[in-house]
């Protein structure tokens, strides 16, 4: 149905042993965690949320034999290897801790942002390492399909040296009701999707110049609504984020279109690609290379999406650490250093200057 040209968009999945524990039944959870769960064959042993009736809802639909009256009592249900939660980041460090503290559960996956702020994500990490015990982070954008065959591309070397990237995201969220309580929007919870894909691409950023404005259809106060942060990495890459949560008038009649595109420009070749997730098709990747296209224009396809196949990838590396005893793709340590990039992007808005990463101490 597909040709994918030899590239790997998609995972394969080499454990799944492991019984899950789901805390959270809002939409990712119930669209994407379980639904990738269920195409995978992975073992969902129990769920608890807020409501216990949210979570009853969700349990009939996938067929989870056991509901917790709280996430607590999950945590503490001895079947339970590894935590799945799906909180609002105000709320997961508690139960991260309160995992942390089960001598049966051996892995955690929690979601970004992983805290509110960089200190706490340091203390969850030292925690995590001090009890022998993996915590994972849902960084779910390195397993969108498009991100990973370009990873290969450029680790492959087809582009050549890279010399500049953009993504550009022109999509109105659906801010969750507990971020009118934070001081932290766009740069903290979604900015950090492509901040992090830019680390996994090119590596450390030496520094970060954000710039921030409102947007003029949350009404709730918030700083940074629309985003644009410029990074240079210590390989030489310029890069530009640019997150506009607003996109234009949203009323009836009025005609506009929405999307993510992102391009990658080296010394011997191009790639470009969408990532599907604002119109729900799969996300897209076309490139030319000097060295190995003759300069044609090549186009992999696949019909999976990023969501939410991309979530299979992220609990089956968690597993495979678990089973083999390898650090996990997704560690807790490297994702304190995203947090660090959103942190210096943020001190970059308040004092108006570019930032450099070794300011900020992990």
């Amino acid at each position: 149905m597909t040709d994918a040209l030899g590239f790997s968009p998609d995972v394969t999945v080499r454990e799944r042993g492991f019984t899950i524990g789901c805390v959270g039944a809002g939409m990712i959870m119930a669209e994407c965690h379980l639904a990738a769960y269920d195409l995978a064959g992975f073992r969902v042993g129990a769920i608890a949320s807020r409501t216990r009736g949210k979570a009853e809802a969700v349990a009939a639909r996938w067929k989870i034999p056991v509901v917790h009256d709280t996430p607590e009592a999950l945590i503490e249900d001895a079947s339970i290897e590894i935590v799945d939660l799906a909180f609002p980041p105000d709320r997961q460090p508690a139960l991260i801790r309160h995992a942390l503290r089960q001598p049966h559960i051996r892995g955690i996956l929690a979601q970004k942002p992983l805290a509110l702020s960089l200190e706490e994500a340091k203390a969850l990490r030292d925690e995590a390492q001090a009890a022998g015990k993996i915590l994972s982070v849902n960084q779910n954008m390195r397993y969108d399909q498009s991100v990973r065959v370009l990873k290969e591309i450029l680790d492959r070397g087809e582009l050549g040296d890279t010399v500049i990237a953009t993504i550009e995201m022109r999509a109105i969220p659906h801010w969750q009701g507990f971020l009118e309580d934070y001081d932290r929007l766009t740069l903290a919870n979604m900015s950090v999707h492509h901040l992090d894909a830019l680390r996994f691409l090119f590596g450390e950023p030496d520094s970060i110049f954000t710039a921030a404005r409102q947007d003029p259809r949350t009404r709730f106060p918030h700083e940074d609504g629309i985003v644009v942060s410029t990074l240079r990495f210590l390989s030489g890459v310029l890069a530009v984020s640019m997150e506009d949560v607003w996109s234009g008038p949203r009323e009836e009649g009025f005609e506009s279109d929405i999307y993510i595109k992102w391009r990658v420009e080296g010394t011997d070749g191009v790639a470009q690609g969408t990532i599907g997730w604002p119109d729900g098709k799969p996300s897209t990747l076309t490139y030319a290379s000097k060295r190995t296209t003759d300069g044609r224009w090549v186009t992999p396809a696949w019909d999976t999406h990023w969501f939410p196949h991309a979530f299979i990838g992220v609990m089956e590396q968690l597993q495979y650490a678990l089973a083999s005893g390898e650090p996990p793709a997704l560690s807790v340590a490297d994702n304190v250093r995203t947090m660090a990039l959103v942190e210096a992007g943020y001190r970059s808005i308040r004092e108006r200057r570019a930032v450099a990463l070794s300011e900020i101490i992990v």
